[in-house]
This record gives structure tokens, C-alpha cells and sequence, in this order.
């Protein structure tokens, strides 16, 4: 039997040297194409992940903490670590591999839980931060999209919701502009329709107001596609989509690209 310390030291070597998707082990940059994640918990992922979020597909990445493209797999996101769960970017990303059998999908996951849009404005932190990623990401590969879900936190005062769509119509140009990606397709997903009336502390909710200003998106902006989220489930919390649902809700995002891409 061998020694304890030398199990360990042998584990610690197989960690350090577990594949990684290198730099020169990367597709060509022109079949590299690559999806911006960004919103709040629910494209951030708060679902249960079960052993079919944790298989890889072999032409999907994903742009982990530390900015090295990894093979993707439940959690996506770490805003949150101890609750990150499913989301719905993967199996937007395996739907769309599998219609493009030319081409390596590549997550740049942004989303941090409980975050207002304001945030993701063109002066805010979240958007700041997820500007430099996607920089870094363009380095091996082409935007072809981004994915939005968001608005439960503009959902809480009347005056937010009523003023969604004609902030976000600001924010989705400026953000092509400084991708130099002028015809990425942008896909906003409808809030969940189980979201209550009343908040936990008995302040109405105005998340119906923000559906309606998601759904009327296109007529502010070109190219952009939204997703319906009608049918989906929550977890049992009235805020997130369970994992079928947002399994469910990625290969909508997918369908919704599909459709619509313009390249």
C-alpha cells in the first residue's frame, strides 16, 4: 500500500495536469464562434445540476474564471459558487454545435445573480467587466451572439419597468459598437410566467410590465430575437426555472438564433 502522503501528492499532480483546452488546441478562429451570456440569476443558472449537465460535448467550450477556454459543463457561472447551478447556455451552445458540425461553440459566461440593469449599462461595473472578457475571448474567435436574461431586480418599482426597453434599445448598440460585432444577434428570454404579483415582503411586482417591454424589443432595435418562456416551471421558489425548464429554455435561445442569425 502506498504511503498517504504519496496518494495525495499523486492526486495533486493529476489535478495540475487534468486537460485543458490550450491555446494552439483551439479551432480555427474563422469556426470559433462565440456567445456572450450576460443578465442576472436566471441566466446565471440556480438549477439542480444532475449527471447530464456535467457531460462535455466535444465542440463546446467555455471561458472559465480564469479566462482559459475549458471544455463547458454545469455550473457555467461562477457569480455565486455555493448556489450556481444549471442554466440554460449549454444546451443553447450543444443545439447550435449540432446544427453547425463546422463549428466549436465558445460560452463567455457574464451573469451575476440579483443585478439590476442598471449594472449592465455602458458606465456599469457588470458591463465593464463583461466587455474585457469578451475582448479577451475575440482574441481565438468570433461573436455571433448575445444572450440576455434579466429584469426581475427592474421588475420591483413601476417607473424601472416602464423604462425597460428604451434602456436596454441604449445599451445593445453601444455594447456592438464596442465589440466591433455590428450584426451579433442579440436574444432577450421573457421572464418566467410564474413570477408572483407580490414580492416577499408584500411590494407588487412589475415583471408583466417587463415581458411586455422585452416583447417589444425588436420595434426599438435590429437584430434582436426574443424567447418565449411560456410553460417553463420554476424550482419551487417562484424566482428560478427549474433545470428541465431551463434545459428547455437554452434550446429555445438556440432556435431563436437559428432562425434569425444574419451571417
Amino acid at each position: 500500500m502506498k504511503p498517504v502522503h504519496t496518494i495525495l501528492l499523486l492526486a495533486m499532480i493529476a489535478i495540475a495536469i487534468a486537460p485543458k483546452v490550450m491555446a494552439d488546441e483551439l479551432p480555427p478562429k474563422e469556426k470559433f464562434m462565440q456567445f456572450l451570456l450576460m443578465g442576472q440569476s436566471n441566466m446565471a443558472g440556480r438549477g439542480l445540476i444532475e449527471d447530464e449537465d456535467k457531460k462535455t460535448h466535444p465542440r463546446v467550450l467555455m471561458l472559465d474564471q480564469e479566462n482559459r477556454w475549458v471544455p463547458a459543463k454545469a455550473p457555467l457561472h461562477f457569480d455565486k459558487p455555493s448556489i450556481a447551478g444549471v442554466g440554460l447556455g449549454l444546451d443553447f451552445a450543444i443545439a447550435v454545435a449540432e446544427a453547425n458540425p463546422e463549428w466549436t461553440i465558445g460560452l463567455i459566461p457574464c451573469a451575476v445573480g440579483g443585478t439590476p440593469l442598471a449594472q449592465w449599462m455602458p458606465d456599469g461595473d457588470l458591463y465593464r467587466k463583461a466587455l474585457t472578457r469578451a475582448r479577451e475571448a475575440q482574441q481565438a474567435g468570433s461573436i455571433r451572439g448575445i444572450l440576455w436574461h434579466q429584469g426581475e431586480s427592474d421588475a420591483a418599482t413601476k417607473e424601472l419597468a416602464e423604462s425597460y426597453a428604451k434602456r436596454l434599445s441604449k445599451m445593445i448598440p453601444q455594447l456592438r459598437k464596442d465589440l466591433g460585432t455590428p450584426n451579433a444577434l442579440f436574444i432577450a428570454g421573457q421572464l418566467g410566467h410564474f413570477l408572483p404579483d407580490q414580492d416577499s415582503k408584500g411590494m407588487p411586482s412589475h415583471w408583466r410590465i417587463i415581458n411586455e417591454q422585452i416583447q417589444s424589443l425588436p420595434k426599438h432595435v435590429e437584430k434582436v430575437a426574443i424567447v418565449d418562456s411560456t410553460g417553463l416551471k420554476h424550482k419551487g421558489d417562484k424566482i428560478h426555472f427549474d433545470s428541465e425548464s431551463l434545459r428547455d429554455l437554452g434550446r429555445r435561445y438556440a432556435k431563436a438564433y437559428l432562425e434569425n442569425r444574419s451571417e
